[in-house]
């Protein structure tokens, strides 16, 4: 890697990127691959669902009666994108941060290596996932419980005072929506690199993110800032068809080129985004003078290959 990883507690956001975006060039083959089997499914199923889903949306908002199968067949198609959604999520971030860890940690990295660790790096990004879900769950019943109470204290959804009321909850909201997704992307790296997993990782990452919160949430803003603006150009662009607009829309082949070309860009961010996560890591331990000691960091990837692992190293006993 070009930066000094041991000596990043000045490091900016565009340091963070350079370094990001350096990586894949340690070991383009491995990278290729994994963008090509885990990283490009998981963008394309983003943007490729709405192709399914939307005319079922569209037919039941247009008619008066809808059948139970066609809700049946939403249902569906929504768990299996789910379903989807969540497995190469998983594989993703699982694939990315072991190949960047070797790196870091002067290990030979291969795509083989590196599906090979995905085994047993998944039950500890399952753990940490399914806290993530919790909270999330938490986080919308408190957001339509604090909708509903401002709909009862102010009577009219027209009022000035709802409107008002209406904007501070989303900012707020927004607000910690943000900060969970930073918390759980730098998790999702603790759970890979560090023998914790689960609650306690999320809490390890929380206590990372202190002093370096306000760049998490610059990171995660700019990701999902441009992973909305990419799915309303898809939809505006390919899903629609020309008559729900009243425009006369692009030809097939327009859409299929401008469709092809955003989920390319998707591709590419979703990568540029899990390699940031990576390095990010490294970022906040640095900060917190909590050194890496790469020989240990060495041995603990091995251990995702069957490799001899020592039984006390500083990773494994920094929390003592």
């Amino acid at each position: 890697m070009d930066l000094q990883l041991e000596q990043l507690e000045s490091v900016t956001l565009a340091d963070v990127l350079r370094e990001s975006v350096s990586i894949p060039r340690s070991s383009p083959r491995t990278f290729a691959l994994i963008t090509l089997t885990l990283v490009f499914p998981l963008s394309f199923a983003v943007l490729a669902h709405t192709l399914f889903t939307h005319p079922i949306f569209r037919h039941l908002h247009a008619s008066s009666s809808s059948s139970s199968g066609e809700w049946a067949l939403l249902l569906l198609y929504q768990f299996i994108y789910l379903l989807f959604l969540f497995t190469f999520s998983l594989l993703s971030t699982a694939a990315v941060v072991f190949a960047v860890a070797s790196l870091y940690a002067a290990k030979p990295v291969s795509f083989r290596s590196t599906l090979s660790a995905i085994r047993p790096i998944l039950p500890r990004l399952l753990r940490t996932f399914l806290w993530v879900a919790l909270i999330m769950l938490l986080y919308n019943l408190a957001f339509a419980f604090s909708i509903l109470l401002l709909l009862v204290a102010t009577h009219s959804v027209d009022s000035p005072s709802f409107l008002l009321g209406l904007a501070l909850v989303l900012l707020a909201f927004l607000a910690a929506h943000v900060y969970i997704s930073a918390i759980w992307h730098l998790a999702s790296v603790v759970s890979v690199l560090e023998p914790i997993c689960g609650l306690a990782a999320m809490t390890k990452s929380r206590d990372l993110l202190r002093g370096r919160a306000r760049m998490a949430a610059a990171f995660v803003a700019t990701y999902l800032g441009f992973c909305g603006l990419i799915g309303w150009a898809f939809r505006a662009i390919v899903v629609k068809g020309p008559d729900e607009d009243g425009s006369a829309g692009a030809g097939t082949g327009t859409k299929v080129l401008i469709g092809g070309a955003l989920v390319a860009v998707l591709v590419v961010l979703n990568l540029v985004g899990l390699l940031v996560q990576s390095v990010f890591y490294y970022v906040c331990k640095s900060y917190h003078h909590q050194q890496i000691d790469k020989s240990v960091l060495y041995d603990h990837l091995g251990g995702y290959l069957g490799e001899y692992v020592p039984l006390k190293s500083s990773i494994q006993m920094e929390n003592f």
